[in-house]
């Protein structure tokens, strides 16, 4: 993350986001999956994958935006998160029901196992799969499996993915608003920056307050 002895708001930092790395591994198996179950349905395959590219895209876009606007990182986190849960999870879940294949429950034991296995970048040690299958084996490892497992494991494998991606930006919103509410955007703090340079270098404070008074908000 980038900070400075400037009135720049701190930012960047992305890619150490789990959410960023959760969303980026969607973008990459969704283009996987497309390429495979929607070989034929151009229109469909380009839907899904300006979805979940734009679930990436926001959030690094977010963060680099908070340089100089709280408000605008929270529009595009969210932005992101709409992408991935109102747009990309409703498409995987209609390719399910359409093909006659199973939703996992969010609470069921499939589900809960896999999202286990997605918390991890990669898990060394796995035991061999059954003869004809493939595992999991992280994160990491997501594109792989969509790409080498039946559809309706794939299917679900994104779904989890998906929720898994959602939940960690519906925190990073909440993280956001609290630093919004609890530190201000830019504009307050360039004009307390301002205002203490001033200060300093023994200008009238006063005038400084005028001057700013206008533009206040961030």
């Amino acid at each position: 993350m980038v900070t400075s002895n400037t009135p720049l708001l701190p930012h960047g930092g992305y890619r150490s986001l789990r959410s960023y790395a959760v969303a980026e591994a969607i973008y990459d198996a969704t283009i996987v999956f497309c390429r495979r179950f929607y070989k034929h349905n151009h229109r469909m395959t380009d839907q899904m994958v300006q979805a979940a590219r734009s679930g990436v895209r926001n959030i690094s876009e977010g963060s680099g935006a908070a340089a100089t606007s709280r408000k605008t990182e929270m529009k595009l986190t969210n932005v992101a998160r709409a992408s991935l849960a109102d747009e990309l999870l409703r498409d995987y879940e209609s390719f399910l029901r359409q093909n006659g294949l199973r939703v996992w429950p969010r609470e069921s034991p499939e589900a809960r196992a896999m999202r286990e296995r997605l918390k991890h970048d990669h898990i060394a040690n796995l035991p061999p799969a059954p003869s004809g299958s493939v595992r999991l084996t992280g994160l990491a490892g997501l594109a792989d499996f969509v790409a080498k497992t039946d559809s309706e494991l794939a299917g679900n494998a994104m779904l989890c993915a998906i929720n898994q991606a959602v939940y960690l930006l519906n925190r990073q919103l909440k993280s956001q608003g609290k630093t919004f509410l609890s530190q201000g955007g830019f504009t307050e703090q360039l004009y307390s920056a301002r205002k203490g340079f001033r200060k300093n270098n023994n200008q009238n404070p006063e005038s400084a307050e005028q001057s700013d008074r206008s533009d206040r908000s961030d």
